[in-house]
């Protein structure tokens, strides 16, 4: 099964509704996909990762090995509770942490602080290309998820240490994402990650040549109403090496109200007697026209409307 792969650079060209068409479809029935030449310097990129690998061997490693997740796994016992992962979770907007988390070099915080600028930027551009999918209002997604002080952004650092018994523990337990645009910043050589699609787990390969990888969390399906998905996942735990994994959160406030985009929602709560003599005047036009009908009447203004659907 072949993963979406999203070429950013073709939004500029004439195969960007070829690429829209992509997208939407990614979005729809996949929840997840990949892109490239999305506009990341790559040697940030690579700078990111190399300081996040050396920090985990310099501060983090040596503790992850006295957790009790290992000590229980020594003893080989089934761990169902706990994953295997050694991670830390830095804030970025709408405050910031990283200059709490005091074991961090000043060269991992300044280079972590602009590489998630540029993810910033990317989320954003990506809420504005499923809104124009979707039908919505270019800023609706960016508005949805503001509240009072803007959009909430995290990112996730997490290293998928090697295991000796990958099948007594996974490394991050099956879960959906809470929250709105997930971009990921992965290992390029260890594997691990996996979705679930169509009844079938799906093996997420490595990132190669600067991708990075992009699922939709439970608000995008929320606010979508259903239309786009947030997808089942896990990482698996692996003997083959240490997995890297730099994911960062682009989520609404914790006060933002999120409901489903009106304009999304089916009609509801009508009689059929009054769909059907709508139908009849408009059996030959288009339904969509129909629903918002049907929308405005069970609201109570249908008389504009229904004029409106005549002219």
């Amino acid at each position: 099964m072949e993963i979406p792969v999203i070429d950013f650079s073709n939004l500029e060209s004439k195969k960007r509704s070829e690429t829209m068409a992509l997208l939407h479809e990614a979005c729809e029935k996949w929840g997840f996909f990949m892109i490239e030449n999305h506009g990341i310097d790559r040697e940030l990129m690579e700078r990111v990762k190399h300081l996040t690998n050396q920090h985990y061997e310099e501060n983090m490693k040596d503790s992850f090995y006295e957790t009790k997740a290992v000590k229980t796994l020594e003893n080989n016992g089934f761990i169902s509770n706990k994953d295997w992962e050694s991670s830390f979770f830095v804030r970025h907007h709408t405050s910031s942490n990283i200059n709490e988390l005091a074991s961090l070099s000043q060269d991992l915080r300044e280079t972590m602080d602009a590489y998630i600028d540029e993810k910033i930027k990317l989320a954003e551009k990506l809420s504005e290309l499923m809104c124009e999918n979707l039908g919505i209002e270019k800023y609706r997604i960016i508005e949805a998820f503001s509240g009072s002080k803007g959009p909430s952004v995290g990112t996730k650092v997490a290293i998928y240490p090697q295991c000796p018994h990958p099948e007594l523990i996974r490394g991050l337990r099956e879960h959906t994402d809470a929250g709105g645009i997930i971009l990921l910043l992965q290992d390029d050589k260890v594997p691990g990650l996996e979705f679930f699609k169509d009844g079938k787990w799906v093996k997420i390969p490595p990132s190669k040549n600067n991708r990075i990888f992009i699922n939709t969390g439970d608000q995008v399906e929320i606010l979508s109403n259903g239309v786009y998905k947030s997808a089942l996942h896990r990482v698996m735990a692996t003997k083959d090496g240490n997995r890297l994994s730099i994911a960062t959160f682009y989520n609404p406030a914790g006060d933002a109200i999120i409901s489903p985009v009106s304009k999304l929602l089916l009609p509801n709560h009508f009689r059929f007697d009054d769909y059907l003599n709508l139908y009849t005047k408009t059996k030959f036009e288009d339904k969509g026209l129909r629903f918002e009908t049907m929308k405005n009447m069970a609201a109570g203004n249908s008389h504009q409307r229904v004029l409106t659907t005549k002219n």
